[in-house]
């Protein structure tokens, strides 16, 4: 039913007639050639502008990554925005740790990224293409029609977002031009101005699902999403706090039609439904805002969903034993290559105890429906980050569905992506009034936002909490969803003298404190080299 994505291709390929080269280092997009045509369909622009999300090229060959956007990597795949998004989000914290050594992925392990970081240089790459595509689009076909226009004006301004979250001051322009180095506050300022201008012009915000018009495509409840995660950081980004107007916007989600799935299935609990492979079918789907597609047949990659499925499982996982005794994820895809690191464990787990038991088994011993590692055959402690088996596995993304059966297509699957949870708006709602109230405990409020999270979770119902505690919460209802190194910034736990540590935080086996300027990503060397107005980020040698 996901037809939206459908039309992508034709887009992919007018924008390369309009000059789309595969890097777009400095956003500058203009025919390359005067022989080439100027010729668009506003419809084709609009598509690519969501493609860009969804996948890492205009799909020649086997899937939506072929004739990938980004040049000079063997895996396309690896150049999906989802994909590379998780690998800095995640591989970088007390979360993930990755067995391969792929050009990037070691340092993005051991927080040894710099300048010439490749997985960081291709996620630059891949976010400024993408604002090219917006500013094609708003440039010749701004006046095609009004909500189209808000939904690329909406994208823009999410694809600057990340780049401000990870790069501090970045290279910002609104037209086909060279930019210029725009200031993390002047950034922070100019997306929440261009939220506020083009929310009365988006869709109404309505909870929906794959077979209802609209689905995944942004509406107001994603502006909505994008400001409180905007004001809940604000300190980070600008230096003064925002506390309010982060409540204010949770608040708004919380109260429209997008809600928690709080009902789950006799196979598979509410939590589990969020991540499978009919999870824009069910009423999973009425949790996730801005769903980012995944179709085994039509909308592939080997990023996304499927990325998360294949890269956290092996053939000896068996995750739906009564249904497909001998399957693994409902895939054929068993990548062994990303796992936990003990100290998420340990948010469930707090004794360190090894459990060597099956995912389903450990939700029970839990208590938390969350608590979906895979302990058989696993150890706890990661003595080599090559071998996979060091590190519970993460059963939490599978290519199942909720009645049982195996995903349709045995390489990719149905699983869409929720670029927002409503769950995050509850957690956005907690810190940010117990942050109002100014003290280290949270309110009866937030607890009460906290416990709904909680409960849909199975897990207990907690009576008080600090927000330290807090912190770890965040990490235990959104682990391997790529956020958590925004989170550990907030809360002062990653760069810095901050003593929290995780297993081989800064390349030692018992981790160590590292420099407060890697808080932001260096800016590529590339791109330094190809505008010399742009400037390093401090700590970063050039």
């Amino acid at each position: 039913m996901k037809r939206y994505i459908k039309s992508i291709l034709p887009a992919g390929a007018l924008l390369l007639a309009l000059g789309m080269t595969s890097c777009t280092k400095d956003l500058d997009v203009d025919p390359i050639s005067p022989k080439i045509s100027t010729d668009y369909s506003a419809e084709g622009l609009f598509n690519k502008c969501y493609a860009n999300f969804a996948m890492a090229g205009l799909g020649d060959g086997g899937s939506g990554d072929g004739d990938c956007d980004v040049a000079g990597y063997n895996d396309a795949g690896m150049t999906n925005l989802v994909r590379l998004l998780w690998n800095v989000n995640e591989l970088t914290t007390d979360e993930a740790m990755c067995t391969w050594g792929d050009a990037g992925i070691p340092e993005l392990n051991f927080d040894t990224y710099d300048a010439e970081a490749a997985m960081v240089k291709a996620l630059f790459a891949r976010l400024t293409l993408g604002i090219s595509c917006c500013n094609q689009y708003l440039t010749v076909a701004s006046d095609h029609n009004a909500t189209m226009t808000a939904e690329v004006r909406y994208l823009r301004a999410l694809q600057y977002y990340i780049l401000m979250d990870l790069f501090g001051n970045v290279p910002f322009a609104t037209a086909i031009e060279k930019p210029s180095q725009l200031s993390r506050t002047d950034m922070f300022n100019w997306i929440v101005s261009e939220l506020n201008e083009i929310e009365p012009q988006l869709s109404e915000a309505k909870a929906k699902k794959s077979a209802d018009s609209g689905y995944g495509r942004v509406d107001k409840a994603a502006a909505w999403m994008l400001l409180q995660r905007l004001y809940l950081n604000a300190e980070v980004y600008t230096g003064t706090a925002q506390w309010d107007k982060a409540a204010q916007y949770a608040q708004k989600v919380i109260s429209s039609s997008y809600k928690l799935n709080e009902g789950g299935t006799s196979k598979w609990s509410a939590y589990q439904m969020l991540f499978m492979a009919d999870n824009g079918e069910t009423n999973a789907a009425y949790e996730g805002i801005f769903p980012i597609y995944q179709d085994g047949k039509v909308a592939t990659s080997y990023g996304n969903t499927t990325f998360l499925v294949g890269s956290t499982f092996t053939g000896d996982m068996v995750v739906n034993p009564v249904d497909d005794p001998t399957g693994t994820n409902g895939t054929t895809q068993n990548w062994a290559g990303n796992r936990a690191r003990i100290n998420l464990y340990k948010k469930f787990f707090p004794d360190g105890k090894e459990r060597n038991i099956a995912s389903y088994d450990m939700v029970k011993q839990a208590r938390d429906d969350r608590a979906l590692f895979w302990g058989i055959d696993r150890v706890l402690d990661i003595s080599t980050y090559s071998t996979f088996k060091e590190g519970y596995s993460v059963a939490k993304f599978t290519g199942y569905k909720t009645d049982g059966s195996a995903n349709a297509d045995a390489t990719f699957t149905d699983g869409d992506w929720f670029f927002f949870r409503v769950a995050e708006a509850y957690l956005t709602y907690a810190e940010a009034v117990t942050r109002i109230a100014g003290g280290n405990q949270l309110t009866a409020e937030a607890l009460q936002a906290v416990n709904k999270v909680r409960a849909r979770a199975n897990a207990s119902q907690k009576e008080s909490m600090t927000l330290d505690e807090l912190c770890d919460e965040w990490s235990r209802e959104f682990y391997f969803e790529g956020r958590r190194r925004i989170d550990l910034v907030r809360f002062g736990k990653f760069g810095g003298n901050n003593n929290y540590n995780w297993q081989w935080k800064g390349g030692v086996k018992d981790g160590r404190n590292f420099d407060a300027y890697k808080n932001v990503f260096a800016i590529p060397a590339a791109e330094l080299n190809s505008n010399t107005s742009l400037k390093q980020n401090d700590g970063y040698a050039y």
